[in-house]
């Protein structure tokens, strides 16, 4: 049996979650995303932790979905797939402990979503950021549409969607999608110390705040719901199939709306 997806140790009252695929740039596949939401959820509920911090084994925070396991399918397949990466952004905003991510290296499609969807994103001054959903024929889920605007406001969110640009740690923090950003190689040290000053407050003061986060504008978690519908739309389309194709050619995909 091969080594975990996702590996957790910890430091005290912090707990450090690691995705571990880094010879796929820690690509979410279906076994990832079930891990980390155990995870997760695991973390939520122990009382040893107070603070969990998010990164990526290897040169890269997270590249988004791992798009060797996609395949065009009907949209009641799509569905528990869309879900089970859905259970992760749950496991993140539904915690009772605050999440920090610490973003190293590249952080594309899905990759975004969850550093968004994170109470903090601490991130190198050289990481990339880009949304790329659209490369390959999808809209964007795991929180993107509730997660992205909410820190960089609807109007900035909509052009990142429409117009997809790779934006370097420091462009992010511009936009606000990133909260501070740090010399390479010292992002995961960064978002430790800053989760260790986190879990010196009280313990109940924290899980009331992310409750009342979850108050703050609509539910988020209705979005969960319609992009999962929407995702498992655009996985039976000729666009997501083309997507895909043209990703492993190499080549740029030729999208015929249908």
């Amino acid at each position: 049996m091969g080594e975990s997806t996702v590996l957790t140790e910890d430091r005290g009252p912090v707990r450090i979650v690691t995705l571990n695929r880094p010879e796929r740039r820690n690509a979410i596949d279906l076994v990832l995303r079930v891990e980390l939401a155990e995870v997760l959820e695991s973390a939520s509920g122990d009382a040893g932790v107070r603070v969990v911090v998010l990164t990526g084994a290897g040169r890269a925070f997270c590249s988004g979905g791992d798009i060797s396991t996609m395949r065009r399918m009907r949209p009641e397949e799509a569905v528990p797939r869309v879900e089970a990466a859905n259970r992760v952004i749950r496991a993140i905003w539904n915690s009772e402990k605050p999440v920090v991510a610490a973003v190293e290296g590249a952080a594309f499609g899905a990759g975004v979503s969850l550093a968004a969807a994170c109470d903090r994103v601490v991130a190198s001054e050289e990481a990339v950021f880009g949304t790329a959903f659209t490369g390959v024929g999808l809209a964007g889920d795991m929180g993107l549409f509730s997660s992205l605007p909410a820190r960089v406001g609807p109007a900035v969110a909509k052009q990142l969607m429409l117009l997809p640009r790779r934006l370097s740690g420091v462009q992010a923090r511009g936009l606000g999608l990133v909260d501070e950003t740090v010399p390479a190689g010292t992002t995961l040290d960064r978002a430790i110390a800053d989760a260790e000053q986190i879990a010196t407050a009280p313990p109940l003061a924290l899980r009331e705040m992310k409750q009342l986060w979850r108050r703050w504008a609509a539910d988020p978690s209705d979005v969960l719901g319609f992009e999962a519908q929407a995702q498992a739309r655009l996985f039976d389309t000729a666009d997501f199939a083309e997507g895909i194709e043209a990703f492993h050619a190499k080549r740029a995909p030729q999208f015929r709306g249908h």
